[in-house]
């Protein structure tokens, strides 16, 4: 794979380079801020780009965005940062950074240590990239009607800002139990969920196997492990990758909720990201009577979950980010009139 490097610490930039040479990827050129990222990446558009947090002239938040609006490609942010800067984390992410990990470091006795976390890392994003997918099929589960309806998102690349767009639009009293598979650093996932709750009056919570859904509350997919919802709305938590590239996969999450029986006045919803995990999924939603819903082009950073599920037509609605609180407080005001 050819890669960029965005480090302004020489020493990180030599760890990084050993790192890639050693797993046989090539380093396509270095920049030591964000600014000079951006140039670089105009002319030499790399297969990956590794992306520092911190960074004078520039940060990596902003040559994300830049990044991402003059010449796109996959980003990873890889910075020695993680915990204490998981804001500005989240604002990468939300600007079209695919992940986060840890930068590598010399140990005690000078080996390195973090680098195959790094090329996992790596490896994931190339199947990502290249649209690679496996679908696992949740075992049948025995069919049961749940109250409260739910209200299923998926999201990807991009997805951090959007949720918090997306659930900031609704009111505290929404009647959905809402749960969330985002693509995301099992390492992370806590933070994540601590961030959403801050932005928005419904109450979020990272998913813990054996806890019932409850309306106006949102679950979110730990980032190792796949969430499935079994009748009742009993979370169960089951340990991944297996078959999928995808953990959390959007599209377990959904077989799941199909398989169980869910009330078909539910809503899946599709947000930006890479690749097409979730809109299959969708589809299967939408053919048993669900509300489906997908990001437009515009909003979205990346249409490829969310363009995946039009071109196949899994969604019955597409919208733009900003619009979609609005849609979705419409559509269950209608239901519970209807059912009154």
């Amino acid at each position: 794979m050819r890669i960029g490097i965005v480090n302004d610490k020489a020493p990180l930039v030599d760890i990084l380079k050993k790192v890639l040479l050693s797993d046989g990827h090539e380093v396509v050129w270095i920049a030591h801020n964000g600014e000079r990222a951006v140039e670089k990446c105009s002319n030499d558009v790399p297969d990956l780009v590794l992306m520092d947090l911190i960074m004078p002239v520039l940060d990596g938040v902003s040559a994300t965005r830049e990044i991402m609006k003059k010449s796109p490609c996959p980003i990873l942010i890889v910075t020695s940062s993680v915990e204490s800067n998981s804001s500005k984390v989240f604002e990468a992410m939300g600007a079209g950074a695919l992940d986060v990990v840890a930068t590598p470091k010399n140990g005690p006795d000078g080996e390195i240590t973090g680098g195959q976390a790094l090329l996992a890392k790596i490896v994931v994003i190339g199947k990502l990239h290249g649209n690679g997918r496996v679908r696992e099929h949740a075992k049948p589960l025995a069919k049961e009607r749940v109250i409260p309806p739910l209200l299923a998102i998926g999201s990807s690349t991009g997805g951090p800002s959007a949720l918090a767009e997306l659930l900031g639009g609704l009111p505290a009293d929404f009647p959905a139990a809402i749960v969330i598979a985002q693509h995301v650093d099992g390492h992370f996932s806590e933070n994540l969920a601590l961030w959403l709750d801050s932005q928005t009056e419904i109450k979020v919570a990272l998913a813990r196997s054996g806890r019932s859904v409850q309306a106006g509350h949102a679950l979110i997919a730990p980032g190792d492990q796949h969430m499935l919802i079994k009748p009742g709305g009993i979370v169960e938590l089951t340990d991944g990758p297996g078959k999928n590239i995808y953990v959390p996969s959007v599209d377990v999450l959904f077989d799941s909720i199909r398989l169980g029986g869910f009330s078909k006045h539910s809503v899946a919803v599709l947000l930006t990201g890479m690749g097409a995990d979730g809109a299959r999924g969708m589809l299967d939603l939408r053919n048993i009577g669900w509300m489906t819903i997908a990001q437009d082009k515009e909003s979205s950073v990346v249409w490829g979950m969310p363009g995946s599920a039009v071109k196949m037509g899994a969604a019955r609605e597409v919208c733009s980010i900003g619009d979609m609180a609005g849609l979705l407080v419409r559509h269950f005001k209608k239901l519970f009139q209807e059912l009154k």
